[in-house]
């Protein structure tokens, strides 16, 4: 199945009715986009029950609960995403910044669950993939394989975590626990930006039939799920930070590259509100700025590639920030020394200090481009900028013990006060860029030599991607899809009856 292949129909009858059979025996029920996106749809019996399982569990009700509307602790829901609302205090500039919160989600603690669950589904109700017999293979830089594995593990079926060696080690850990077996996780050469190696992986590995690659990076799916439910989720922390200010505008969505499914929920802000688009990477591997390479520790963003997914002719702003930023913002905030200077000395609300422990190492970059973007364009109290956290800091415990075993005396008052200067105070409008026709242009062309040339895409398919025709034809998949997930729950209970 090419990325261009999108499933519309029941390809096989005969995987189709042993899925069905699978699930059936499982107690899966599969929501729909629309559920996932209004989570008030979902059936009131489905959500009594879901009171009972712990969001950690490997339940499949936990599949009702890969929304943006759970409550912070987890198991109740809200109307309203979870979000925080930065104060001048801490950002330095007068715009408000909003950050809707993946810590909530169920099982892995990010949001990038929800793009796993929208890649599989298609393929599972369409006959496209056995999960009696293939192995869900997810490549990844960490949140999406853990993601993939426990969506696989609901379902029954292998999923296989293809990541870099040098990712944090509290993702080895979590896929230790919820892989089927040792050989389930495969660790490529390198850290974040060394996708091309996992690429190299899975083109191994899916010359065994029996394995079926997942690659968020093409995968329409995940662009689909983020318009579809991360771009109303947005939506609505919009329209409740409205409520009392009707001068209130919508200047701008930022979220960072990496496979750039969340970027989908730009378009939506785009097409509903009017908002403008910016796209983050790392300074130090700045490939879309400056066609640029490197190394990085910004985990999560920055893959010295351009995704197929990354809808590029709509982006209206890149920026870049520093990985020294991420690891010396994410030690400020995590540390008693850090929080005190935070509360006390630079005036923060306590308890936006506290809701800081949401933010893992590409939320603070979201974050640190946001003021970034205020600055630049001159943003004022009736503009504000909406973004994402998209894991928490409990994934970073070890990259934040390497950073503050680099300091001398530790993270003390002293060092506190530094890196807030440094690293908030001092934020300036660098490494930044207002896409003009011809960088967009650079930019897609530079696609090519990953999707064309080293991944096999037709060339027709990768050029019909400059068109906004391409995307917006996009959209009409999520009802077919949608109905062919309700299909499938009503063979599923008619096996079962």
């Amino acid at each position: 199945m090419g990325p261009f292949d999108f499933p519309t129909a029941i390809d096989d009858r005969d995987v189709y009715r042993r899925t069905v059979g699978l699930l059936r025996d499982q107690g899966v029920v599969l929501p729909t986009f629309g559920q996932l996106a209004d989570p008030a749809t979902i059936p009131e019996a489905i959500r009594a029950r879901l009171a009972s399982v712990g969001p950690d569990d490997p339940d499949p009700l936990n599949l009702f609960r890969v929304h943006w509307h759970n409550a912070l602790d987890r198991t109740g829901s809200r109307d309203v995403p979870a979000h925080v609302v930065l104060p001048q205090s801490l950002t330095g500039v007068e715009a408000t910044i909003a950050v809707a919160l993946g810590a909530p989600f169920p099982m892995i603690r990010a949001h990038k669950v929800l793009a796993a669950y929208a890649c599989l589904v298609p393929r599972l109700v369409t006959g496209r993939f056995d999960p009696a017999r293939q192995r869900a293979v997810w490549p990844s830089t960490g949140n999406y394989c853990r993601g993939g594995v426990a969506i696989s593990r609901i379902l029954g079926c292998r999923g296989v975590a293809v990541l870099p060696e040098g990712m944090s080690r509290e993702r080895f850990d979590w896929l230790q626990g919820w892989v089927g077996a040792p050989g389930d996780i495969v660790r490529t050469p390198g850290t974040e930006s060394n996708v091309k190696e996992i690429y190299d992986a899975c083109a191994t590995l899916a010359r065994d039939p029996d394995n079926e690659i997942v690659n968020q990076f093409s995968e329409f799916g995940n662009y689909l799920g983020h318009y579809h439910c991360t771009g109303p989720a947005l939506e609505r922390v919009f329209e409740l930070l409205a409520t009392d200010a009707p001068r209130t505008r919508p200047a701008a969505f930022v979220a960072a590259s990496g496979s750039a499914g969340t970027l989908g929920a730009g378009d939506y802000l785009k097409d509903r509100l009017g908002a403008r688009i910016a796209v983050v990477e790392p300074v130090e591997c700045p490939t879309l700025l400056y066609n640029g390479y490197g190394a990085h520790n910004i985990q999560g963003i920055g893959d010295k590639h351009v995704p197929l997914i990354h809808n590029v002719m709509n982006t209206d702003v890149v920026i870049g920030v520093s990985d020294k930023a991420t690891d010396g913002l994410d030690a400020l905030f995590n540390t008693k020394a850090g929080q005190a200077h935070l509360a006390e000395r630079a005036g923060v609300p306590v308890e936006t200090v506290a809701q800081l422990r949401h933010f893992g190492l590409s939320s603070i970059a979201n974050m640190l481009a946001a003021i970034k973007l205020a600055r630049h364009l001159g943003l004022g109290r009736d503009d504000v900028v909406l973004t994402v956290a998209t894991d928490g800091a409990e994934l970073y415990e070890s990259e934040r013990a390497r950073y503050l075993a680099q300091l001398p005396e530790g993270l003390d008052a002293r060092a506190a006060a530094e890196i807030h200067a440094t690293h908030l105070q001092a934020i300036t409008t660098d490494h930044l860029l207002e896409t003009t026709a011809t960088d967009r242009r650079r930019i897609f062309n530079l696609g090519y030599f990953t999707w064309v040339e080293q991944q096999g895409v037709a060339l027709e398919d990768f050029d019909a991607r400059r068109e906004q025709t391409f995307w917006r034809d996009l959209q009409a998949l999520v009802p077919v899809w949608d109905e062919l997930i309700a299909a499938f729950n009503r063979e599923t209970r008619a096996a079962a009856a």
